[in-house]
């Protein structure tokens, strides 16, 4: 197994090396992935796209046997409308939810973490290492098991009580820090450089996002709505945003399957976040995007405990601005509520996720048209704790 893409800056272009994002735009203050040059899927036939990461291999920075563990063809599932539970004139639209939740561990974290365990073996890591509030460090520790790795995950006290099992009962190292993410993440980063752990999420500040190597398995999302929705327009796809990975991952994978002429046009992508710490909702209130840069913003404490970020990624301004996109920032209470509505529906997610179909089902009602939620969890892990 061998890494056959280098990476570069998403915004300077610059060449780069590691996992700590762009140095250079970091001394600017401002957070900016490194990535692999996007895939050429001219050629590729859809129809006969088996789903996940691994179905189209050649759309992947990493060759060689494959590090999985059956993940990718999560359901897409139609939601009630309000005119089904309403009576409501006019049109509704339709929202249909992607339920990451369907994933081996549970997230949609398996997709990165099934191609960045696979770039760890082709590095010749022996440990793989990751900063998590609980997700990140199950999907870590599965995938790590099955590779054959140690896996350490740098948490903290407040993981929920069906995580911390789910991560100790896959074998890993589970390492609580009672300070803050910033001391978590240091903490993390000094494990990096001094015993060579490999890193599968991001650890330094300002944060450029996730491991890049495994971030491109959130392209298969895309490329499974593509699939799926074959002759449907699809007008918005909202992602639940922290440091946006998955957001830019799925853009990504969308401008892929636009450039090969697989698709008509690329959805808007929208970011759905808490109120509490929706760095990306008040970015984008600035008209000049040199300032949507440079934002921040105090994160506080919501429901929605997996999301929280002080600055906005820029590989999530780049994907919003490349689509047309915008961010929606929901409250607690109408997290809340989208949640129990959910549970109505026979859906248990995780509060995350709720963050997304609640603003999903606005921009529904607004365009009447069809609109994806992307559901990140099951909201089994949140139980008994």
């Amino acid at each position: 197994m061998v890494i056959s893409r280098s990476l570069h800056c998403l915004r300077c272009a610059r060449p780069a090396e590691g996992f700590d994002g762009c140095r250079t735009c970091a001394a600017e203050g401002i957070g900016v992935n490194t990535m692999p040059p996007l895939a050429d899927l001219g050629g590729v036939d859809l129809t006969g796209y088996p789903g996940g990461p691994w179905g189209l291999p050649s759309a992947l920075p990493v060759s060689g046997p494959p590090v999985t563990l059956g993940e990718g063809n999560t359901p897409l599932i139609r939601l009630r409308n309000d005119q089904d539970r309403d009576g409501a004139d006019g049109p509704a639209g339709e929202v249909r939810l992607k339920h990451e939740g369907g994933n081996p561990t549970g997230s949609h974290k398996d997709r990165a973490m099934a191609v960045g365990v696979a770039a760890a073996v082709a590095a010749g890591a022996d440990t793989v290492v990751a900063a998590s509030s609980g997700n990140a460090g199950a999907a870590a520790a599965a995938y790590a098991a099955r590779a054959g790795l140690r896996c350490v995950v740098f948490t903290n006290e407040a993981v929920p009580a069906g995580l911390r099992a789910q991560i100790d009962a896959l074998g890993a190292e589970r390492v609580v820090h009672p300070g803050t993410t910033a001391d978590r993440n240091a903490a993390m980063a000094r494990a990096v450089q001094e015993p060579g752990w490999y890193p599968l999420t991001s650890y330094s500040a300002p944060s450029p996002g996730g491991n890049p190597y495994a971030n491109e398995g959130y392209k298969s999302v895309a490329y499974e709505l593509a699939r799926d929705l074959a002759g449907r327009r699809l007008d918005t796809v909202v992602v639940p945003t922290s440091r946006a990975d998955l957001l830019a991952g799925i853009g990504r994978g969308f401008r892929e399957l636009a450039a090969a002429g697989l698709i008509a046009r690329e959805p808007r992508l929208v970011a759905a976040e808490p109120a509490a710490a929706a760095p990306f909702t008040a970015a984008l209130r600035h008209p000049d995007r040199a300032d949507q840069e440079r934002t921040r913003v105090a994160a506080g404490p919501t429901v929605a405990f997996s999301l929280g970020e002080e600055r906005p990624c820029w590989q999530g301004l780049d994907a919003l601005w490349r689509s047309g996109g915008t961010a929606v920032a929901v409250n607690d209470e109408a997290i809340s509520a989208e949640h129990r509505r959910l549970a109505a529906e026979g859906l248990l997610l995780e509060p995350s996720s709720a963050v997304g179909v609640a603003v999903a089902r606005a921009q529904a009602r607004t365009s009447g048209a069809l609109v994806v939620a992307i559901g990140t969890a099951t909201g089994l892990k949140g139980l008994g704790g």
